[in-house]
């Protein structure tokens, strides 16, 4: 893996930077995240401007709208936006997990009715995985989809479901046969989230915002149409949607994680005043930082290469999570009373990242997943 950048990545960089420069206005940089990204009415305005631009579905097919650029480019777009502190495309789940998934999955007529829309942000996806008694644990989704001539009619609960209050569609994993075989029960399935039945309640958190949802299916008929995949077939399909959320989500996370220790060590240059011990944990958080953009790149050499994500993504996304949590814990040390006042960043992202161990896996089952696919430990059952 060549750690410098090849002269057209150079130019791509340079590129995207002077992009981001003329089209992000200032007041716009460096916002807390959390839930204002679905209120600011710029989150739509933006997203459309890096459609626009060519930078929405960078690595998808040309063919599907996107760039056909080389997942490098991906990874420097996630950096420069991270660096320049801008928002992301408000349709994160739609680019990184729905529209690969259809990409892979998916029907002509699924692929041209739903792709460009996503990409232009026109329409916003959410995801329907976790359950309150499956959480983490996909294969024990208890979601029923009982086929009815041309439709499926879906009942059940799923849980911590993001954007889902402002989506139009969801990815859905339901139980498809009651009876059949673990892992081979489960069907996909394409949800408009506007249709009867659907009942979407939101979930406040400890930060006080609610940017995870509830969603209710309650006799909800889904067309036959709308299945991504055969029936049974849901759990192979759900895979590819995880590899491709967990494979591109550690250069997101990580030049985000990078963003936030040159934050911290700004605070650290007012504040530590020579304190040896707190030297040595922001040390080890920057020492933390070199080794998830290493395995970022060890995990973008298997990608170009084979075109498929490998399992360093879990590790990477498990790693960060909890580096997180002690990284704005770390800051708000430093700060102490003084960073609750003014706008309160760090606590807001402190209280925010006791979620980082449970959403996109929880860090048991990352764990799982690290010892029996990279250590090649016998499974857990």
């Amino acid at each position: 893996m060549e750690l410098r950048d090849t002269p057209e990545e150079a130019q791509f960089r340079a590129e995207l930077r002077a992009w981001i420069d003329a089209n992000l206005p200032g007041d716009k940089k460096g916002s807390r995240g959390g839930a204002q990204r679905f209120d600011d009415p710029f989150m739509r305005e933006w997203s459309r401007k890096l459609y626009e631009a060519g930078y929405a579905g960078l690595t998808w097919p040309k063919e599907f709208g996107g760039a056909g650029a080389p997942y490098s480019f991906q990874a420097i777009f996630y950096e420069e936006m991270a660096s320049a502190q801008a928002p992301p495309h408000i349709g994160v789940i739609g680019l990184g997990m729905a529209g690969p998934t259809i990409i892979a999955h998916g029907t002509s007529d699924q692929k041209a009715r739903y792709l460009a829309p996503l990409l232009a942000a026109d329409e916003i996806w959410c995801q329907g995985f976790s359950e309150p008694d499956a959480g983490s644990d996909l294969a024990s989704a208890r979601t029923r989809a009982e086929r009815k001539g041309d439709v499926y009619v879906v009942n059940g609960q799923k849980v911590w479901s993001s954007f889902a209050h402002i989506a139009d569609f969801c990815i859905l994993v339901t139980q498809s046969d009651p009876d059949g075989q673990r892992y081979r029960n489960l069907t996909y399935l394409i949800v408009d989230m506007h249709a009867p039945g659907v009942e979407v309640r939101p979930l406040r958190q400890i930060t006080g915002e609610a940017e995870f949802n509830e969603i209710f299916f309650n006799d909800v008929e889904v067309p036959v149409a709308n299945r991504l995949g055969d029936e049974g077939d849901g759990w192979n399909v759900a895979m590819t949607t995880l590899l491709h959320e967990r494979g591109t989500l550690g250069f997101a996370l990580t030049a985000t994680f990078d963003a936030g220790v040159s934050r911290l060590l700004d605070v650290a240059r007012e504040r530590v005043n020579g304190d040896e011990r707190l030297r040595e944990r922001i040390a080890q958080e920057w020492i933390e930082l070199q080794a998830l953009r290493y395995t970022n790149y060890r995990a973008l050499g298997t990608l170009t290469r084979t075109g498929i994500p490998g399992p360093e993504g879990s590790g990477v996304k498990l790693r960060w999570s909890e580096a997180n949590q002690r990284m704005t814990k770390l800051a708000r040390e430093v700060l102490g009373p003084e960073g609750i006042l003014d706008d309160g960043w760090w606590h807001h992202q402190q209280l925010r990242s006791r979620g980082n161990t449970i959403e996109a896996g929880t860090s048991e089952v990352l764990r799982n997943i690290v010892a029996e696919r990279v250590l090649g430990l016998p499974r857990s059952r």
